[in-house]
């Protein structure tokens, strides 16, 4: 069994040092740092629950409902995460590990799950129920922007891939159980 354990923790650190990687190329390194290091701020608190809140606000009902959904689920999603982040205490990959690049804000919270990956993926599937039949216009760009989130975080050293799976795992599940039961909550 440890034979296994050290194998996937061995296997975690090489996709993490994979996604954490800066291109050689100076152009290139520098659109894809403004891209991970700007969206990374779609994943925060501030960001989801503003985005959230206004729709639900000032949208057409639909929109108005989803936006409510989004905030929901952001909210409720987030509890897990706080208790997850006291239990288990993981540091962040670049405290643990040697040659991780980092961005320009470090964090010292625990590093599981990420909260980003959480928030953002609380947040971009109520959308996708607005409209069903314009939703394949909509699962693109939201497929962009949480994969975008989710490699943020281990592009700016701040997660490792399992954080960031569990984050995707529980906003989704969240934003679903939100969606299904959200005429109970009306």
């Amino acid at each position: 069994m440890q034979r296994v354990t050290n194998w996937l923790i061995s296997a975690e650190r090489r996709m993490l040092l994979l996604a954490n990687r800066r291109p050689i190329n100076l152009l290139l390194n520098r659109l894809l740092s403004g891209w991970l290091g700007t969206i990374t701020h779609l994943g925060g608190a501030t960001f989801t629950l503003t985005a959230a809140l206004l729709v639900g606000l000032l949208g057409s009902p639909e929109w108005s409902a989803a936006g409510w959904q989004a905030l929901t689920a952001v909210a409720l999603s987030h509890l897990p995460v706080a208790l997850v982040k006291r239990k288990f205490k993981r540091l962040r990959p670049y405290q643990a590990l040697k040659n991780v690049n980092t961005g320009k804000r470090t964090l010292r919270d625990p590093s599981f799950p990420s909260g980003h990956t959480t928030a953002v993926c609380a947040w971009l599937l109520p959308w996708l129920f607005v409209h069903p039949e314009t939703s394949l216009l909509i699962v693109v760009p939201a497929l962009i922007i949480g994969i975008s989130v989710a490699w943020s975080r281990m592009y700016l050293g701040l997660h490792y891939p399992s954080d960031v799976a569990a984050g995707a795992a529980l906003g989704s599940t969240t934003a679903a159980l939100v969606v299904s039961f959200w005429p109970a909550f009306v």
